[in-house]
């Protein structure tokens, strides 16, 4: 029976040291910005080792990269695994790229030992999902959750987009048109490195992902009054710097005894005029915050902008709030969470269930058919970085797993 099948280590290690060398740097991460010369070439030695296994390659309107064993009945369903091969500048080796590896050697493991499922078997490398244009391109393509006007950059951005759609012979109208029949879907199922140290501190193998958290940011403008720094009376002033920096210090405050578990963060802060004799006129700060679920979700954004009126209050300045970035919190299907669960005990494995703080192509797929999505440790939860590291142990048990599940699933006739 097939729940004695494991992958390749050998290869799958080998594959994994190949592709890290293209576009490597010299800290030892990697460069492939989304249709970067590099990018390209990673994603051409995915199809070449696809199409070297004997495996069906497809490179869709979208520019999302696929390998495909039919090992279903006919007009069967497909179950895709998948992630991505573009990174971050000066990225890591581990994001993205694992989860495409892990699903190529699942398949070309089952067509190697003839496999028969009720469903067929696809491993896709998704197009742009770090947003370097536009986050999540090709998964959001795939599922049909584009718009002409998602594809409409600043005149800034939308020649350089431009250029990068014509090297590799995209379009807007290409892109939206690579949408796929949700009915064709059974499921899809992503490994991916936690990128935070939760794991790795509870000594957890895996990490069942319970759902990937909802996302809210805005753009605040605290504006005040400009004064000469040496004369203007310190009780008289409204300081728009204070009232920045009160208020950054509150949603700490706020997030450490009201929401554990949440995040947020000022990731960004202007302050305008910007002399060092004057006081501050206005301070334009973002605020990003995230939750597992849509209630929480909702009650942080309301005590946060509450505090933001105390900060104004206190400090005598107006405030000016544009909502930036909505996405809502996806959760991973409950059928999909207990069949990792099993397949962990069966492998004997240690699991937790948890929520993602990052955004991953699964929570995309999520909306059109049952997805799931495995986590692996990090070490010293550093992602995003050239220093992204995991245990090749950690890697062999996640693809281990990936395998099973899949296989649990194509034998499944229907997911709910």
């Amino acid at each position: 029976m097939w729940e004695k099948l494991r992958i390749n280590e050998d290869r799958f290690h080998r594959d994994f040291e190949a592709l890290a060398k293209i576009g490597a740097t010299s800290d030892g991460g990697v460069d492939r910005p989304a249709f970067s010369p590099a990018h390209s070439k990673a994603r051409q030695w995915f199809l070449q080792r696809a199409a070297a296994a004997g495996l069906k390659t497809n490179v869709d309107s979208a520019g999302n990269h696929s390998a495909l064993y039919p090992c279903g009945r006919p007009k069967a369903q497909v179950v895709l695994l998948g992630s991505h091969l573009d990174s971050v500048p000066s990225g890591g080796r581990f994001d993205g790229a694992l989860g495409v590896l892990a699903a190529l050697e699942v398949l070309r493991t089952v067509k190697e030992n003839g496999l028969r499922f009720n469903t067929d078997l696809e491993a896709v490398d998704f197009t742009d999902e770090e947003g370097r244009f536009l986050g999540f391109l090709g998964s959001r393509a795939l599922t049909g959750n584009l718009k002409t006007e998602d594809l409409s950059f600043s005149t800034t951005t939308k020649p350089t987009f431009r250029k990068a759609l014509n090297s590799t012979g995209l379009t807007p109208e290409s892109i939206l048109s690579a949408a796929r029949n949700k009915k064709t879907l059974s499921g899809y199922l992503e490994l991916h490195i936690e990128q935070g140290p939760v794991l790795e501190a509870q000594k957890k193998d895996i990490g069942i992902v319970t759902g990937i958290t909802g996302i809210l940011s805005f753009s605040l403008t605290f504006t005040g009054i400009a004064g000469h720094a040496g004369t203007f009376p310190m009780e008289k002033r409204k300081d728009a710097g204070w009232a920045a920096a009160s208020f950054i210090l509150a949603v700490r405050r706020i997030l450490l005894n009201k929401f554990p578990g949440c995040t947020a963060t000022v990731g960004k802060l202007h302050l305008e005029p910007g002399a060092v004799n004057v006081i501050p006129r206005q301070a334009v700060l973002s605020l990003e915050f995230r939750a597992g679920d849509r209630t929480t979700l909702e009650k942080l954004e309301s005590v946060l902008l509450s505090a933001t009126e105390k900060t104004v209050r206190r400090y005598g300045t107006k405030l000016d709030i544009v909502p930036m970035e909505k996405t809502p919190p996806v959760p991973t299907s409950s059928i999909i969470q207990k069949t990792i669960q099993k397949t962990c005990r069966c492998l004997g494995l240690s699991s937790l269930h948890m929520t993602s703080g990052a955004g991953h192509d699964a929570q995309i797929l999520a909306r059109i058919c049952p997805a799931g999505l495995i986590f692996i440790p990090s070490i010293g939860g550093i992602s995003h970085s050239p220093r992204e590291n995991t245990r090749w142990k950690d890697c062999v048990n996640g693809a281990n797993i990936l395998l099973q599940t899949a296989l649990s699933l194509a034998e499944t006739k229907d997911i709910p």
